[in-house]
């Protein structure tokens, strides 16, 4: 898909800079989305089976929020399934399926009773219709709380949601009901599945590996990338305050002085 072209070739206007979260004032960033890599590793040095290392995985998505909340992180993203991990083999689609639905069961009544808004980004109902419906349920049921938000991004992949953000605006202009000359950078976040998140200040990634792996490649423009060589079973409390120490100590400038 192609972003239509407006009909006359000028220059666009400047974007206007988020409100700064970090740096200079030391602020806490609002956003914060996580890549969590290295289940398997962490579970293959142990000589254990992956889905051991997933099951980690998940006590440390539990220690992360409750840390989270803690220190009054706004917003947290999670990367819990991209649209390529359907290439894996079968029976780990099911275990970390398993491990969704298990979590949710564990987890829902502490996420709405700490006010927490659950979103999903992503397309979830690939996934099997018992899973689906969990899911479903839990966003419906955490509607409308009004304390941070936690979103998790199921069957996601940045390329797809741009993709379809693209199509979106040129059926408004096939409508007739949008200027191509009115698609601006604004126009196109709001066709996003993260619409009405905060702006993302602080992309985490585990393990080692420094790609951004189709997760928020809109989204991370001027976010800023932290990386661990930590392998997300080991995340803890004070690796997320390490992220953010390190978020607090840099200057953004969104591309001026």
């Amino acid at each position: 898909m192609i972003f239509p072209r407006s009909r006359a070739q000028r220059r666009p206007a400047p974007v206007p800079a988020p409100a700064a979260s970090g740096g200079e004032d030391g602020a806490l960033p609002r956003h914060i989305a996580i890549i969590m890599d290295g289940n398997g590793r962490w579970a293959k040095s142990r000589r254990l089976p992956r889905l051991a290392g997933h099951r980690a995985g998940a006590e440390a998505v539990r220690r992360t929020l409750r840390a989270a909340n803690k220190l009054g992180i706004a917003c947290i993203t999670l990367y819990a399934f991209s649209s390529e991990n359907w290439k894996r083999p079968e029976e780990e689609i099911n275990d970390l399926t398993g491990l969704m639905k298990q979590f949710i069961r564990s987890e829902l009544d502490e996420i709405h009773a700490g006010n927490i808004r659950l979103k999903i980004i992503g397309d979830h109902h690939a996934f099997e219709p018992e899973a689906a419906k969990m899911v479903d349920e839990a966003v419906a049921r955490t509607a409308d709380n009004t304390g941070s938000t936690l979103v998790v991004a199921l069957n996601y992949g940045s390329q797809d949601e741009l993709a379809r953000a693209a199509r979106s605006l040129a059926q408004q202009v096939q409508a007739g009901t949008l200027d191509p000359s009115e698609i601006t950078p604004a126009r196109i976040e709001a066709a996003l599945d993260t619409a009405d998140l905060p702006p993302l200040d602080l992309l985490i990634r585990t393990s080692g590996e420094q790609r951004l792996s189709n997760f928020l490649l809109w989204q991370a423009a001027y976010a800023e990338l932290y990386f661990t060589d930590i392998l997300w079973p080991d995340f803890d409390e004070a690796t997320l305050a390490a992220a953010i120490d390190a978020f607090a100590r840099r200057e953004r400038r969104y591309g001026g002085l």
